[in-house]
Parts: structure tokens; C-alpha cells; sequence
């Protein structure tokens, strides 16, 4: 008995070391891992603080990018309504320019009809002065006339005549009553094929694809004409009439044309 008593008690000793040993490598590995554990969250916690930061930053940064995004929208539309507002005033000028030369035609066909009145004037005071002259005539012819008839009622007395008859039948013009002019020969019938009409580009904005041409509603052109494009002696392409005004009119191209189409280039209208 006390033979196996001996024998136990170094296995059981060495057993109690080997789980107080294990116990102890099992705690050394906890705290290891405790101490992991705790640094692990500490790093954890650095990352939230630093993802917190970062969401922070980057919302601050979409809130800038919005406001940004807002200016330059903005931006645009100060733009637009700029170029609008230049395309108006360029319009204008060119309907201005379009008037002003409208204007010196008119002049001058006003001071070719006033020549034209003088010049009728002149020749009317050269037929007045031409009538006085023959109404002198006449006058002196009927004083030698009248001078002739005293003469014979005087010889009457001694001489018995037989009656005498003065004609006096020729015409006398007056100024009052001029002979009317003939009447004016019916104008010829009108050819039965229209002549085209042509102008030139005075505007072009290829921003919005249009162009301002001088030919308006004063010529006969009317929304949806159609006319060719000449460029440097060549046929580019073709343009529709959108909007008329009396001396002037906007029409669209399309895009095949956008690079060839320039201001002065000539136009001539499409048969229908």
C-alpha cells in the first residue's frame, strides 16, 4: 500500500505541475490576448474617430461641391442670358444698319423723283412759255383781224358789199384745260414664273444655328421659304426662313453647313 502510494504521488505531482503549468501558459496566453485585445480596440477606436473625421470632411466637401456646382450653374446662366442679350443687341444693330441703308435708298429715290418733279416742273414752265407765246400770236392775229373788219365797215359806206364771214374757228389752247394725255398702256401680265429672289448672310450664330439675312417681309419672303447658300462661288447647302421682319429675317441651317456658312455669303431663293 504504501508502495503505490509512493508511486502515485510523483505522477500526481507531475501532474499538478503539467496543468499548473498549463493553467499558467493558458493565462499568459489570455493576457496576450486581453492585451491584444485592448490594443485591437484602441486601434478600432482611432479608425471610428478617424472614419467620423473623414465622413465630416467629405460631407463638408459634397456641401462645397454643391455650392460650387450651384455658382457655376449660376455662372452659365449669367452667361446664356449674356450671349442672349449680345444677340439681341447685334440683331438690332443689324436691323438698324439694315434701316439706315433703307433709309438712303429712300433718299435717294426721293431725290431722283424730286429731279424728276423739277425736270417735269422745267418742261412745264417751257410749254407755258411756248402756250403765252402762241396766245400772243393769236391775239395779234385777231387785233389784225378786228383792224381788217373797221376797215371794210368803212369802205361799206361808199361800196355795197356782200356780207362778209369771218371764220374764227381756230382752236385756242388754254392752260386751265390741257389736252388729256393718252391713257397709259395696261401694264404687261406678269410672267408667269416668279424671279427668284436674292440677298446676303448679314449675321451668323452658330451657337444656336441660325443666320440673319437682309431680305424681309418688303420682298415677299414669308416663314418656311427655303433659300441656297453660296459660298465662294459653290452651293453649301440650304437654309429655312423661321421668323420674318420687314427688311430683314432669321433663318435656321443645319449642322452640315456650320463650318462653311459665314456672314456676306450670298443667297438666292429656292423655286417652288
Amino acid at each position: 500500500m504504501n508502495r503505490k502510494g509512493a508511486i502515485l504521488l510523483p505522477i500526481l505531482t507531475i501532474l499538478f505541475l503539467v496543468s499548473l503549468a498549463a493553467a499558467g501558459g493558458l493565462f499568459y496566453l489570455y493576457q496576450k490576448e486581453h492585451a491584444q485585445n485592448i490594443i485591437l480596440q484602441g486601434q478600432i477606436s482611432d479608425l471610428e474617430k478617424r472614419q467620423t473625421l473623414t465622413e465630416g470632411k467629405l460631407n463638408d466637401t459634397k456641401k462645397m461641391a454643391a455650392e460650387l456646382q450651384l455658382r457655376l450653374q449660376e455662372s452659365k446662366s449669367k452667361v446664356s442670358n449674356l450671349t442672349d442679350e449680345f444677340d439681341k443687341e447685334k440683331i438690332a444693330h443689324a436691323e438698324a444698319l439694315s434701316q439706315l441703308e433703307q433709309f438712303k435708298s429712300d433718299l435717294e429715290q426721293q431725290k431722283a423723283v424730286r429731279q424728276d418733279l423739277e425736270n417735269q416742273l422745267k418742261s412745264a414752265q417751257e410749254d407755258a412759255k411756248k402756250i403765252k407765246k402762241e396766245l400772243s400770236s393769236i391775239k395779234q392775229q385777231k387785233t389784225e383781224l378786228e383792224e381788217k373788219l373797221k376797215n371794210m365797215e368803212a369802205e361799206a359806206n361808199s361800196v355795197e358789199l356782200g356780207t362778209v364771214v369771218i371764220n374764227n374757228d381756230e382752236p385756242v389752247v388754254t392752260v386751265d384745260n390741257p389736252p388729256k394725255a393718252e391713257k397709259q398702256a395696261k401694264p404687261a401680265k406678269k410672267s408667269a414664273k416668279t424671279k427668284s429672289l436674292e440677298g446676303r448672310i448679314m449675321v451668323v450664330n452658330k451657337e444656336f444655328n441660325f443666320v440673319v439675312v437682309n431680305l424681309g417681309s418688303k420682298d415677299g419672303v414669308k416663314v418656311g421659304d427655303e433659300f441656297t447658300v453660296v459660298s465662294g462661288g459653290k452651293s453649301i447647302g440650304s437654309i429655312k426662313i423661321e421668323k420674318v421682319h420687314e427688311s430683314m429675317s432669321a433663318a435656321g441651317f443645319p449642322i452640315e453647313i456650320k463650318d462653311y456658312v459665314k456672314e456676306n455669303d450670298q443667297i438666292t431663293s429656292k423655286a417652288k
